[in-house]
């Protein structure tokens, strides 16, 4: 019996890497199934994910295969990560009113394209509880007001750490989380945004657009921080429009684009294909 995991390696670029922890897994008996990497000219950093399988038994669980990386980490100051492959990420899903993106996320999951366990569904308003529900997951209403803002997120994260919640989604979730909360919650929110950034902000971004006479819409997945819309950019598409369409063409391509370009950037994240170098992502897609 077989099992799979996924490794990945950060750490500064230099001569042997691949070797050295490719013939660590080797002397483990271990079998690569994919290899991906990549050398930053500009950070100096380099980045490795690897797929692998082991056989089960003695010496193959997670905590004897990081000991016998420990040695080859040490040497060349790596952070390491590891998983089986089969491991779901615990995941929030936070909504507003509206549905596309949390009817695309609820649909892979369920259907086995997202490797995402959704332990939840949260939104500042009632209207997509019938939506969660039918797909079988818990809704928590908590609604946000100016007044009761901090209230709100401190419930967010009872339930962050109630759930034991590894990521977060914002599937169209209109609303700004504090500077403390992102902090806290860094490099595990993914939100989307529904332009090709930068662009039209703020609202009505798709009656902006088809009043300046654009030629493509787009939209793009991110990690938040407390820098509103400027996190590191993981998936990003468009689509090409044109004259002879109106607005609620506008609006339905755009939400297309939104929900394919979050699903991608989830299943990424959660395959653990993303990896950060500074302000940037290296996505191993």
């Amino acid at each position: 019996m077989n099992r799979e995991w996924i490794l990945r390696v950060t750490c500064p670029d230099a001569t042997g890497i691949v070797h050295a922890v490719t013939g660590a897994l080797a002397s483990l008996g271990a079998n690569i199934t994919e290899s991906q990497q990549f050398s930053s000219p500009d950070s100096q950093q380099f980045f490795l994910r690897l797929q692998f399988v082991t056989a089960v038994g003695p010496g193959t669980d997670a905590q004897s295969l990081e000991a016998s990386l420990a040695e080859v980490a040490r040497r060349f100051d790596m952070t390491v990560s590891l998983q089986p492959a089969e491991k779901k990420t615990k995941t929030l899903v936070l909504v507003s009113k509206a549905a596309h993106c949390l009817n695309t996320l609820l649909f892979q999951q369920s259907s086995g394209q997202l490797p995402i366990d959704i332990v939840g569904v949260a939104g500042n308003h009632d209207s997509l509880r019938s939506l969660a529900e039918f797909h079988g997951h818990d809704f928590h209403h908590i609604p946000i007001t100016k007044e009761t803002k901090d209230r709100a997120e401190a419930e967010l994260s009872r339930l962050v750490d109630d759930l034991d919640v590894e990521l977060i989604v914002l599937a169209r979730y209109m609303q700004i989380l504090s500077p403390d909360l992102c902090a806290r919650l860094e490099g595990r929110v993914i939100n989307i945004h529904h332009s090709f950034l930068p662009s039209f902000k703020g609202a009505k971004p798709y009656h902006q657009a088809h009043a300046r006479g654009v030629k493509i819409i787009g939209a793009t997945a991110h990690y938040v921080t407390p820098d509103l819309d400027e996190g590191p950019i993981i998936e990003q598409d468009v689509a090409r429009v044109d004259h002879n369409r109106n607005i609620a063409d506008f609006v339905q391509r755009g939400q297309d684009v939104e929900a394919a370009v979050l699903a991608r950037a989830v299943r990424w994240h959660a395959e653990g294909r993303v990896l950060m170098d500074g302000h940037r992502t290296v996505v191993f897609n």
